[in-house]
């Protein structure tokens, strides 16, 4: 059984901990029931073992229908999604294996399932939902129950991936957030998060800039990514709608309303951030595929 898995950005800005959208952007990988033990390939050795985010979240559905854990090879085939960077490869591994445990099994359990089974593992369904259903998607929690929503999200934007050359680890960049904040600032981020689902779903790119502002957990994490106000003035000045962090970094999020901002910013960073990777990336719609 083969699972194809999209990349997702968590947060956009307001949304923290429950805005998610999917991208073009894919791992594949292979489920192959049978043999004597679990076998994991085509990835780093240090996880190829019972760790291995895939074969939880494979588990995780097992144990929730009762089912006994039987023998398994797992092969990546594919890994777009690069690790660490705020894409959501941890929550693509977990949906995968999931996804291919529900499939191989003939479990027939839905998607809202699927989500409920997945997250605890990630710990928060922000980019197990992208992950799942594709598009734009805000989750919450619920006595324990992930539960998410999908909303529309216009064809008149353009978006573009900023990838660094270094990682930022999800736990270093959690490490940095403070444990309350005043109420005006909860407040700032209800009103712009809400303004954000506007903004998203119509291609209002004035509105845009506005609605991506955060409180919460940007102007902290802003601090582990070197070179990130240049970074913003670059595409502030090359007419981007909006920028944010994608989930908790180290990618940044652009926003433009025209095609031709990834070539104009790709050249203007060519010379100051030569490690940066520079992507135009698509929405994906369709979430987690079965082959």
């Amino acid at each position: 059984m083969r699972v194809r898995i999209p990349a997702s950005s968590a947060n956009l800005g307001p949304g923290f901990d429950c805005f998610g959208l999917a991208w073009q952007c894919w791992n594949e990988i292979e489920f192959i029931p049978g043999g004597d033990k679990l076998k994991i390939n085509g990835c780093p050795e240090r996880f190829q073992n019972r760790e291995n985010l895939a074969f939880r979240g494979y588990l995780a559905v097992l144990e929730a229908c009762g089912l006994k854990e039987e023998p398994l090879s797992i092969e990546f085939l594919k890994t777009e999604i690069p690790v660490s960077r705020g894409l959501g490869s941890s929550a693509a591994l977990i949906v995968g294996g999931a996804a291919a445990a529900n499939a191989l099994h003939g479990l027939g359990l839905s998607r809202d399932e699927l989500l409920r089974i997945a997250t605890p593992i990630e710990g928060h369904p922000d980019n197990i939902a992208p992950a799942l259903f594709g598009g734009l998607t805000v989750s919450a929690m619920e006595d324990g129950r992930a539960l998410t929503a999908a909303f529309p999200l216009s064809s008149k934007l353009f978006f573009t991936t900023l990838i660094p050359d270094f990682e930022l680890s999800t736990e270093r960049s959690r490490s940095v957030l403070p444990a309350s904040v005043p109420r005006a600032d909860a407040i700032f981020n209800v009103s712009r998060a809400a303004l954000l689902l506007k903004a998203l779903g119509t291609g209002d790119g004035a509105l845009l800039g506005l609605a991506l502002q955060d409180r919460l957990h940007q102007p902290f994490r802003t601090k582990l990514i070197p070179g990130f106000n240049r970074v913003r003035g670059l595409a502030e000045s090359l007419g981007a709608a909006g920028l944010c962090i994608s989930g908790a970094g180290s990618t940044l999020l652009c926003v433009a309303m025209g095609p031709d901002f990834s070539r104009e910013m790709a050249s203007a960073m060519a010379a100051d951030f030569p490690g940066w990777q520079v992507r135009p990336i698509l929405p994906d719609v369709q979430g987690v595929q079965v082959f």
